[in-house]
């Protein structure tokens, strides 16, 4: 076996473990998710890491019919995301009740600037003179 053949057997088979640990982590926040889109980004990262499983294999066996099967799980998964952030469009955010949502949405929004208004002396004001008129 000469170098050349080392270095890339070594670089799969720690590629294989980075991509075995990686797998169980997304596999981990698939289950774990708090929210369905994180749920869904995390099939879309179990799609790429599938396609470095079939990119080593092909390394490995030297048949280049592996990179065209992992090149149709890319689209197929690519569109399976559209599909999904499609859904979760249509569904709004059912997930978070109405009032929290509200809270969240003037939370985000910023206090409107005050103007300068050249103070008037007090008692002269519309309201003190409706209180005067009573």
């Amino acid at each position: 076996m000469t170098t050349a053949e080392m270095i890339i057997a070594y670089a799969v088979w720690l590629a294989l473990v980075v991509l075995c640990f990686s797998f169980l982590l997304t596999v981990w926040r698939v289950i774990k998710g708090p929210t369905l889109p994180d749920r869904v980004v995390a099939l879309d990262m179990l799609t790429g890491i599938v396609i470095g499983f079939i990119a080593l294999i092909a390394i490995r066996t030297g048949f280049t019919l592996y990179i065209d099967i992992a090149i149709s799980l890319g689209l197929v998964g690519f569109l399976a995301t559209v599909a999904f952030a499609r859904f979760i469009l249509s569904r709004g955010n059912r997930e978070v009740p109405k009032e929290d949502r509200m809270k969240a949405f003037t939370a985000s929004v910023p206090e409107p600037r005050r103007k300068s208004v050249a103070r008037r002396p007090s008692g002269t004001g519309p309201a003190v003179r409706r209180k005067a008129k009573k």
